[in-house]
């Protein structure tokens, strides 16, 4: 499916909106899941008490000072059931009653995603399930391809503006900006 309009949460859309399965899985291009991450995610899904998940992640090349954070944001994925883009799993009509990714969103449309997902499941009586036994192995490119610096100012500048920059395609420069 071909999304003429460069933005991720439309592309995620449009993928969902053709597919007829009970469960949708979204996985980026640049993303290794394994077998034994399939696997365990089946698991979940067969049990009948999960509406959804992601798993944590780790990088297929180096990068010594992105560690950190990758260790925070496994942290704050597990505690507060956020799933990360690059892997996501969800029941087709729990997906289809929250409409889907927010398209306001060019950024963290998976963290707004997991909010709305997560009271879907407490409501439902259900959980999302942040897996971590096998870590998705994802492409490191985007963490070399921008300094640190230029990480931090995105950061920075997103908690200053309150999440503002999430909705300011040009504001998201290392998702939109075509550096490759």
């Amino acid at each position: 499916m071909f999304e003429p309009v460069n933005q991720i949460s439309r592309a995620r859309n449009a993928g969902a909106a053709v597919a007829n399965g009970q469960w949708l899985v979204f996985v980026d291009a640049d993303s290794f899941p394994s077998v034994e991450l399939f696997a365990e995610m089946l698991v979940h899904i067969q049990s009948g008490r999960c509406i959804g998940g992601g798993a944590t992640v780790e990088l297929d090349q180096p990068a010594r000072w992105a560690i950190g954070l990758l260790c925070v944001w496994s942290w704050l994925s597990r505690w507060r059931r956020w799933m990360a883009g690059s892997f996501i799993f969800c029941e087709t009509r729990a997906f289809r009653h929250l409409g889907g990714f927010s398209q306001e969103l060019f950024v963290a449309e998976e963290i707004d995603f997991s909010k709305r997902l997560n009271e879907t499941a407490k409501r439902r009586g259900l959980q999302v399930i942040i897996l971590h036994r096998h870590p998705l192995k994802t492409s490191a490119r985007k963490i070399h391809l921008y300094s640190l610096r230029e990480h931090i100012y995105f950061l920075l500048r997103s908690l200053l503006r309150l999440g503002r920059t999430f909705k300011d395609r040009e504001a998201c420069g290392p998702w939109y900006d075509g550096r490759r």
